[in-house]
């Protein structure tokens, strides 16, 4: 008679249960292992394709890129070669002699430039199938009636300062759209602190610059933005003056305001300007400044552009 230990016959049903269980999950792992390959060559197919695509895509783009650019290259070489010399200096030549029957310029608001408008329009009009154009608009012009004076009164003591188109002798120069002011009587001097470029410089100004006359150094700002705060802090006029730095930046100069400006403006030389800062920097001086500027009453002027338009 055989005898079984009961330790054995749980050991075998173990080994029993494994074996089921091998048999069992082998199934699933070919068939995760068949899907997972699946899905590989799937990705690989559509990854090929797409880069095949954007392959062809940066090719058309290449041979478009490339078209155009021949384009182009054939574009400038045909109007390069359109433009002679001889066509060039005959348009010069012509533009030459509106110029020499003009007073020798054909700038704005000249006989020489409406010339030289007329020549253009009438060669596009005659030689293209351009649609020419003219419009016009105005410009605010500006000229002296007088030679400005600029009188200076320091505790009592006056000085009349030299106007000159030469300005190496010149104390002083006008500035174009300059507006007219005759201050009958002598109105104090105030100097604005710095280059009067900003509100803090006006607002620090002693005695406050309202309704006198300011002095203000060139420098840091164009002199169009210290004319704007002079007239937003209601100064009556403006002496500006050069700065010194250099020998260059010593004797006054022509500058041009805003065609919008409302402000009587001169500017004076360095020394000159140094001078009256030195004054009005002085407790027991009284600085007084008399102006006269006088300009003349022209009307506007009107400034003509050409627009030559394709048929299409």
């Amino acid at each position: 008679m055989i005898s079984i230990e009961p330790g054995h016959i749980e050991k075998d049903f173990k080994i029993y249960k494994n074996i089921k269980y091998i048999r069992f999950i082998l199934p699933i792992f070919g068939l995760i292992i068949v899907l997972g390959a699946i899905i590989l060559g799937l990705s690989i197919i559509t990854l090929v394709k797409v880069n095949n695509k954007v392959d062809r895509i940066i090719d058309k783009h290449h041979e478009s890129t490339s078209n155009a650019k021949a384009r182009q290259q054939s574009l400038n070489s045909i109007l390069s070669e359109s433009v002679r010399i001889e066509d060039a200096m005959s348009h010069l030549n012509e533009l030459q002699r509106i110029a020499k029957v003009s007073n020798g310029t054909r700038a704005i608001n000249t006989s020489g430039f409406n010339a030289t408008l007329d020549y253009i329009t009438n060669y596009l009009t005659a030689n293209t199938n351009y649609k020419v154009t003219k419009s016009f608009f105005f410009l605010r012009d500006f000229a002296l009636a007088n030679n400005p004076v600029l009188i200076s009164s320091v505790n009592g003591i006056t000085k009349n300062y030299t106007y000159s188109t030469q300005i190496s002798v010149a104390d002083f120069y006008h500035a174009v759209y300059s507006t007219s002011i005759n201050t009958n009587e002598f109105t104090q001097l105030t100097a604005i602190p710095n280059v009067g470029c900003s509100d803090d410089d006006w607002q620090k100004a002693n005695p406050s610059p309202a309704g006198r006359v300011a002095l203000v150094k060139r420098g840091t700002c164009p002199f169009r933005e210290k004319i704007a705060l002079a007239t937003k802090y209601n100064v009556k006029a403006v002496l500006l003056y050069n700065d010194g730095t250099s020998p260059d930046r010593v004797s006054p100069i022509e500058i041009t305001l805003a065609q919008e400006n409302s402000m009587p403006t001169l500017f004076l030389s360095f020394t000159v300007g140094q001078a009256l800062l030195n004054s009005t920097q002085n407790t027991r001086s009284n600085t007084r400044m008399k102006l006269l500027i006088e300009a003349k009453n022209i009307p506007d002027y009107p400034v003509g552009n050409i627009c030559a338009d394709t048929p299409s």
